[in-house]
């Protein structure tokens, strides 16, 4: 489960190309855009992300309009609940 978490950290939060100053603002809209690439990708609506997360609907419309300051915890969660939503790689046969 960690590297799926490591995995989505990698995918969802901003900073690899961050050049001091970097905007808190700008970190926060990053992150909600990737969010929501993150989770269009794996065809989950709001509503199903809030219900497999345990976070609010409308925190999470927050967070990916930039607005939320959401903690490392409720990333876990998010990264928990979009990476449980994809297919499992099916191993090939040797």
């Amino acid at each position: 489960m960690l590297n799926q978490v490591m995995d989505f950290a990698g995918e969802v939060l901003p900073g690899s190309c961050a050049v001091p100053p970097y905007s808190e603002a700008a970190f926060l809209s990053e992150l909600g855009g990737r969010l929501r690439s993150s989770r269009m990708r794996c065809d989950l609506s709001r509503r199903e992300l809030a219900r497999r997360s345990g976070i609010s609907e409308r925190y999470i419309a927050q967070i990916e309009a930039g607005k939320g300051n959401v903690s490392i915890v409720l990333l876990l969660r998010l990264a928990s609940a979009i990476h449980g939503s994809q297919p499992q790689s099916q191993p090939h046969a040797a």
